[in-house]
């Protein structure tokens, strides 16, 4: 799964600390995502794109054959 959380971040200088404060999981967590090793659960993604106030769709793509 491909994301564009690193670009909405830089987008609206934020740091990973306060999108994993917002969104109430770890600094870990979002470096993880942003990196490619964790897939969020459908309800982290939702509250990602709630916070930058876009549709997932917009933040998070399947690869192709996924």
């Amino acid at each position: 799964m491909k994301n564009r959380i690193r670009v909405a971040r830089a987008e609206v200088r934020m740091t990973q600390q306060r999108l994993a404060d917002e969104a109430g999981v770890s600094r870990q967590t979002i470096n993880a995502i942003e990196s490619g090793r964790f897939v969020p659960s459908t309800v982290l993604a939702l509250k990602i794109a709630r916070i930058f106030s876009r549709p997932v769709e917009e933040l998070f793509q399947l690869d192709d054959g996924e």
